[in-house]
C-alpha cells in the first residue's frame, strides 16, 4: 500500500469518527430543544393563566375595597340624616350599623383578595423568569445545532473525498506515467538514431559524387558532341 492511500484511509478513518461523534449530539440537540419548547409552551401558559387570576384577584380586591368604602359612606349619610331630622333616629343607627358590618366585610375580603393577589403576581414574576431562561437556553441550543450541523457537513464532504482519494490506484496510475516515460525516451533515441544515419548516408555519397565529378562532366560532354554529329550540326 502505497504512502498516499495509507495516510488517505487515515483522514477517512478520521473523518468517519467525527462524523460518529457528531451524529448523537445533533440528535440529543434536537431533542433537547424539542422538550424545552413543550416546557416553555407549558410554562407560558402557566404564565398567562397565574396572570390571569392575579389580574382578576387583583380586580376583586379594589372592587370590595370601593364597596367597603361605598358602605362607610352610606352610614356616615344616616348618620347625617339624624343630625338634619330627616330620619329617626333609631332606625338610621340601625341602618348605619349594618352598612358599617357590610363595609368590614369588604374591606376584609379586599385584605384577603389583595394579599392573594400580591401572591399571585410574585407567582407570575417568577413564572416570567423561568419561560425568559427557557427561551435563552433554547436559543442557545438552537445556535449550537446550526454549528454542529456545519460541522457534520464539513465532516461529510471530508469523508467523502477522503473515500474517493482512498479509491485512487495510486500505484497503478504511478507505473503508467513510468511506462510512458520509458515510451517516450525510446521514440525520441530512435528518432535520433535515424537522423544520424540519414545524416552518415548522405556524406557517403556525396564523397562518392565528388570523387567522380571529372568523369561525369567528360562523360556528358562527349555525349553532348555525339547528338549534335547526329542532327548535322
Amino acid at each position: 500500500m502505497s504512502f498516499f492511500k495509507r495516510l488517505f484511509q487515515v483522514g477517512q478513518s478520521e473523518a468517519h469518527a467525527v462524523i460518529d461523534k457528531l451524529e448523537d449530539p445533533i440528535k440529543m440537540t434536537e431533542q433537547g430543544i424539542r422538550d424545552l419548547k413543550k416546557d416553555l409552551q407549558s410554562s407560558m401558559t402557566s404564565l398567562a393563566q397565574v396572570k390571569g387570576i392575579a389580574i382578576r384577584t387583583r380586580k376583586e380586591a379594589d372592587n370590595n375595597k370601593k364597596l367597603a368604602a361605598d358602605y362607610e359612606r352610606k352610614a356616615m349619610l344616616l348618620l347625617t340624616k339624624i343630625q338634619n331630622g330627616e330620619m329617626d333616629a333609631q332606625e338610621a343607627e340601625r341602618l348605619a350599623t349594618q352598612a358599617l358590618s357590610k363595609k368590614e366585610e369588604h374591606a376584609q375580603e379586599a385584605a384577603r383578595l389583595s394579599n392573594e393577589a400580591d401572591e399571585h403576581e410574585k407567582m407570575a414574576t417568577n413564572l416570567q423568569a423561568n419561560v425568559n431562561k427557557i427561551k435563552s437556553t433554547v436559543t442557545g441550543y438552537q445556535n449550537d445545532l446550526v454549528t454542529l450541523k456545519a460541522r457534520a457537513r464539513t465532516a461529510a464532504s471530508t469523508k467523502k473525498i477522503n473515500a474517493q482519494l482512498a479509491n485512487v490506484d495510486t500505484s497503478g496510475t504511478v507505473a503508467m506515467l513510468e511506462k510512458m516515460k520509458a515510451k517516450v525516451e525510446e521514440d525520441e533515441s530512435l528518432a535520433k538514431a535515424y537522423g544520424e544515419m540519414a545524416s552518415v548516408d548522405t556524406s557517403v555519397d556525396d564523397e562518392i559524387d565528388a570523387a567522380l565529378g571529372g568523369n561525369t562532366t567528360a562523360d556528358s560532354s562527349a555525349q553532348l558532341a555525339a547528338l549534335k554529329k547526329k542532327m548535322g550540326m
